[in-house]
């Protein structure tokens, strides 16, 4: 194996990274806004805001994020003169824009059913020893059913972190050149796919690995509890 040449890809890959990472960072944040919303809204929305929230996970978890990508960019161009006048075309033009948007409304999905699922596992004697306390609307969420539920989600989010870094990599289809972008050129070039995709997927594991690490270590800060001999815990 050429090592020189090994070098030379990671240099050339790692100029895509702010690139992933910026894509990464807005769909994840943006994310977890809206699934945050979703979850609320599929747990206390009553019989509309569970359908509407059923309705969104069925169809972008159903399908292929590749397909939403090429939807948002390829397929909302055919109405360019509406977009533009209601004044999205500026944003819905640029490739970045278009895959950020399609990674936040599928990792939407995803987080979504993980936060719901987490909601509807707080315990209801916590909830009702809290109702008992005088605790109730923003005030129990707040300091009840939101710091459970999120300790119980945290290890499924954890996942779903790691997938969507992984899923940037599809954002090279439409011109982006982030890492991957940077080595399907770098192939065409020199066709040597073997050594430029193992630099690629060292790359995309070091920084899985960076992100796995920080979710364990506030798992670990989250659960003290999990961790107190019986004696103490009694």
């Amino acid at each position: 194996m050429d090592f020189t040449f090994l070098l030379e890809t990671f240099e050339t890959l790692i100029k895509g990274l702010p690139l992933t990472l910026s894509m990464a960072a807005i769909s994840i944040s943006a994310g977890t806004l809206l699934a945050t919303g979703l979850a609320v809204l599929a747990v206390f929305g009553g019989v509309t805001g569970k359908r509407f929230a059923s309705a969104y996970v069925f169809v972008f978890r159903g399908s292929p994020l590749l397909v939403q990508i090429f939807l948002i960019y390829y397929g909302l161009g055919q109405f360019r003169p509406t977009l533009q006048a209601w004044g999205l075309w500026t944003i819905l033009r640029e490739p970045y824009w278009c895959a950020v948007i399609a990674l936040t409304l599928n990792t939407t999905a995803y987080s979504g059913e993980i936060f719901r699922g987490a909601l509807q596992s707080v315990p209801a004697q916590q909830v009702e020893a809290a109702r008992a306390c005088g605790m109730s609307g923003l005030l129990l969420f707040r300091r009840i059913i939101f710091p459970i539920a999120f300790r119980q989600a945290l290890p499924g989010y954890g996942n779903e972190i790691v997938l969507m870094v992984k899923a940037t990599a599809l954002a090279s289809v439409i011109t982006i050149m982030e890492v991957t972008g940077l080595a399907g050129k770098l192939i065409a070039d020199s066709f040597r796919a073997f050594e430029v995709f193992c630099v690629a997927g060292a790359i995309y594991l070091a920084i899985n690995l960076i992100l796995t690490r920080i979710v364990a270590i506030v798992e670990y800060g989250l659960s003290p509890h999990l961790r107190l001999q019986p004696a103490q815990a009694a």
